[in-house]
Formats: structure tokens, sequence, C-alpha cells
């Protein structure tokens, strides 16, 4: 739970940002939440203090100095059987969920998806690099696990992931037998194995030139060795077995430019795995559902037309 600091943060955001034309996040309560693990996390580090919400700037809406991992649950009206995994951006510094998860979230739960957004540690509050991948992997096997009291198939169960979020995304759908951490409840019998995966402007390579990004400096450092950036890239482990992916670029995207989107795409394909991939003309970077003016705007329609296509099969 977001501490009572954090609360009061909050309420003085609404006074601040009111004059400032700012809506205030809304994530501060509402949706039931699942905490990922009892009692303290797995891993080294942790941060201290309460969970800090971002004002307004760049990091509006976005949450850090998380210290108890968890899931805020979006049950829709009526259920379609389907859930997916939302995971925010943010460079693992950060989770953007005011203008990227949250959205995305309510788009989907208004369409019959049981979501859950996923508030994942970060290694700037003092996790190791390994605690967000192993709480994406908890997460999906909760949601399996727990399937039926959500009323949802455990084999129509997906992620969806914004830019270091999609790297987190795509990590659990192509990495999801790799051991991130130990546990033996019963959650742990099921497959952290995403059935579908859905990345919007993802990072997808840390290797040069895309070398740039927070979300490599974050995972792997400063000057990480050849190795390490090919372990942490997502086309390194492209594979048949892959869940079928959808990826979703915008051409003048400073962050994340298509290439990553395209490495991916072509790794995957090259491999015999299901990938789709869409690049709009313009809207650069961190858009979430975009706005009605943009081209950009569609790839929520598009995406529901791609899944659709893929349970017909």
């Amino acid at each position: 739970m977001i501490a009572r600091r954090a609360l009061l943060t909050r309420a003085a955001m609404v006074g601040a940002c009111a004059g400032l034309g700012f809506s205030v996040p809304a994530f501060a309560s509402g949706p039931e939440e699942i905490p990922l693990w009892p009692g303290h996390p797995p891993g080294k580090g942790g941060p201290s203090g309460p969970e800090k919400i971002g004002g307004p700037g760049a990091g509006y809406g976005a949450v850090s100095n998380i210290s108890n991992p968890r899931m805020r649950v979006f049950r829709p009206a009526q259920p379609n059987g389907s859930a997916v995994l939302v995971m925010g951006g943010g460079g693992y510094f950060r989770i953007q969920l005011w203008k990227e998860s949250t959205p995305a979230a309510q788009w989907l739960q208004e369409r019959g998806f049981t979501v859950f957004e996923l508030l994942y540690r970060l290694p700037n509050d003092g996790w190791d690099a390994a605690a967000p991948f192993a709480d994406a992997q908890r997460a999906m096997k909760i949601i399996r696990t727990r399937a039926d009291e959500f009323g949802i198939r455990p084999d129509r169960i997906g992620v969806m992931g914004f830019s270091a979020g999609g790297h987190l995304a795509g990590y659990t759908a192509l990495q999801p037998a790799r051991a991130f951490y130990e546990g033996a409840d019963r959650f742990e019998t099921a497959s952290a194995r995403p059935d579908f995966s859905v990345l919007l402007f993802p990072v997808v390579t840390l290797r040069k030139p895309f070398d740039t990004t927070r979300t490599r400096r974050e995972i792997i450092g400063n000057d990480p060795s050849q190795a390490a950036q090919e372990q942490w890239s997502l086309d390194t482990h492209a594979s048949k077995d892959a869940p079928p992916t959808i990826i979703f670029s915008s051409a003048d995207d400073p962050i994340t430019p298509p290439a990553h989107g395209i490495t991916l795409f072509q790794a995957l394909r090259a491999q015999g795995a299901s990938a789709e991939l869409h690049i709009f003309n313009e809207g650069g970077h961190g858009w979430g559902l975009g706005t009605p003016d943009q081209a950009l705007s569609q790839w929520p329609s598009i995406f529901a037309k791609w899944l659709d296509s893929k349970f017909k099969k």
C-alpha cells in the first residue's frame, strides 16, 4: 500500500496541479491489490521510506521507491476469459502508471479483460537487477494459479509492456523458465510463460549503438561486458517457442527507435515464431494510448483484432 506520507503528497498535488491544468493520478486508492510475496521479497537491497509519486513534469504520475511489489486488479463487468499483466515503463527507475499502464488497464477492463497492473521493484531503488524479473515471473504464476477465482482461462494470460516495461514483458515471455528466485509455495508449480506478448516502444537491445537507454544502465551498468549485453537483449532469446508477439513503435521515437522493434521482429520470424510489427509515422516516446488525433491511437483496436485472430485458430 502507498504510505500515508505519499497520500499526503498526493493531496498536496491536487492544489498544485489544478492551476497547471493537470488531473491527479487515481492510483493512490481504488483497485484491489495482490502482494506478490509473503514477507520480505527475495533478493538483496531495497529502498527506505515510503513510495513516491511523481509530480508535474516528465515523471508525473510515476511511482518509485517500491518496497512492496504487487498487482492492482481491474475486474471487468463482463469477463471475456482473457487476462493481461500490464507493465509501465520508466527506465527501471520509476514506473509510468498515469500515462501508460493505468490507461491501458482501464481500456482493457472496459472490453472484458481482467487486468493486473504490476508494481515491480526497481534497481534504482536499491534492489538487485534481477528483482523486477522475479516480480514479473511471480505475478504470472499467481495469476495462472488463481485463474478460476478471476474467471479467466489459464491459457489466455498475456503480458503488455511499455518501454522498459516492454523489456520486462518481453523477457518474461522469452525466458519464462529462467530462475530469478527460489520458491516452494503453491504458486511455484504454475508456468510463468505468457500466452501472448504486446510490446509498445520496447527496449529490445542493450548493444551499441542502442546503449544510451536508462534501462541498459540500470540493468547492466555503465561498462558492461559483451556477454551481459547479449544476455539482457531480448532478441538473443528469440525462439520458435516464443508466445505470439505484437510490437508497436513510432518512427520518430528518440529513446527506443523502431530498430529495437525491428530487431526483435526479425529474430522471432527467423526462428519461426508468430510476430507482427506496426510502425507509426510519428508519436515520439511514451505515448500510452495516444490521443484521438494521432494515428497511433489505433493500436489498441489493432491489438484486439490481432489477439482475436490468434485465439480463433
